[in-house]
C-alpha cells in the first residue's frame, strides 16, 4: 500500500495526480447509471418549483420583512430547495454506494492493491460526488431562471459554487461515517433522524424564526441552515458579509475535519 495511506495529507500534488488515475472507473460508473438520475436531476427541480414556489407560493404574501429579504415566497423557497437538493444528492451518493465499495463489491480493496493510497481513493470518490452535486445543482438553477427569482447573474454564479461547498460539507463527514460501519443498518437512522428533519426544519421552506427558541437555536447549528441561508443571501441579493464569512468557515471546517476522519476510518477498515 502507498505510504500516503497513513495520513490525510500526503504530498498534495502527487495525491491529486494519482486520484485522476481512477477517472476512467468513475466515468464508466456514470455512463452506466446516468439514466437513473435523469428524473432526480431534471424533473424533480421543476416539480418542486411549480408545486412549492408557484402554486403554494401564490397563497403566501411576499413580505420581505418576514421572508428574509425575498420579495415573494417563490424567491424565498427556491434557494432553499437548491441547497436541500445538494444535501439529498450527497446522502444518496455516500451511504449505500460507499458501503458497496467496501462490503459487497470490495472495489476499494482492488484499488489499494495498486499504487493508489487511501487518500487517493477517497479523493477520487468524493470528486465523483462533487461532479454529481455540480450537475444536479446547475440544472436546478437553470430551471429556476425563467421564474425570475434571481437578483443578479453574479449572485447566481457564486451561489452555484456555494452548492459545491455545501455538498462537500455533507459528503466528507457522512463518507467518513459510512466507511467505518460494518453494515448498513445505521443508514435508516441517518435518513430518518438526520436528512429528513434537516430538510424540513432548516429554513428551506419557512424562516427558522417561526420555530420555538430552542428549536431555532438547534436549526441554526445544522449544516443545511448555513447552506440555505448562504444560498438565499446570494440569490436574493440581501448579503450580510459577516454571516457569509461565518457560513463559509463553518462549512469549510466540516470538509477539513471530515477529510481527516475519513482517511483514518477507511485506513482502519481496509487494513484491519
Amino acid at each position: 500500500m502507498s505510504s500516503t495511506a497513513d495520513d490525510g495529507s500526503g504530498a498534495l500534488p502527487g495525491t491529486l495526480i494519482r486520484a485522476t488515475w481512477v477517472t476512467d472507473y468513475w466515468l464508466t460508473v456514470y455512463k452506466r447509471t446516468w439514466k437513473g438520475t435523469v428524473i432526480s436531476s431534471f424533473v424533480t427541480p421543476l416539480l418542486y418549483i411549480v408545486a412549492m414556489g408557484v402554486l403554494l407560493g401564490g397563497f403566501i404574501k411576499g413580505d420581505p420583512a418576514k421572508l428574509e429579504g425575498a420579495t415573494s415566497y417563490l424567491s424565498f423557497v427556491a434557494p432553499g430547495m437548491v441547497a436541500a437538493q445538494a444535501m439529498t444528492t450527497v446522502f444518496g451518493e455516500v451511504t449505500y454506494p460507499v458501503m458497496g465499495m467496501i462490503k459487497w463489491h470490495r472495489t476499494y480493496f482492488g484499488m489499494i492493491a495498486t499504487p493508489l493510497g487511501i487518500p487517493e481513493v477517497i479523493l477520487a470518490h468524493l470528486g465523483f460526488v462533487l461532479f454529481r452535486v455540480a450537475t444536479v445543482c446547475a440544472v436546478f438553477l437553470l430551471v429556476m431562471t425563467p421564474f425570475g427569482v434571481f437578483e443578479s447573474l453574479g449572485g447566481v454564479v457564486i451561489a452555484f459554487f456555494a452548492q459545491l461547498l455545501i455538498g462537500m460539507a455533507f459528503a466528507v463527514p457522512i463518507y467518513a461515517f459510512t466507511v467505518g460501519l460494518k453494515d448498513e443498518s445505521a443508514f435508516a437512522l441517518v435518513f430518518r433522524l438526520g436528512m429528513i428533519p434537516m430538510f424540513l426544519f432548516s429554513g428551506a421552506f419557512f424562516p427558522v424564526s417561526n420555530l420555538d427558541a430552542p428549536m431555532e437555536a438547534f436549526a441554526k447549528v445544522t449544516p443545511l441552515w448555513h447552506g440555505v441561508d448562504l444560498t438565499r443571501m446570494l440569490t436574493v441579493g440581501n448579503i450580510d458579509g459577516p454571516m457569509v464569512l461565518v457560513h463559509v468557515v463553518y462549512l469549510s471546517a466540516l470538509v477539513v475535519l471530515g477529510w481527516f476522519w475519513a482517511v483514518r476510518r477507511l485506513t482502519r477498515r481496509l487494513t484491519d
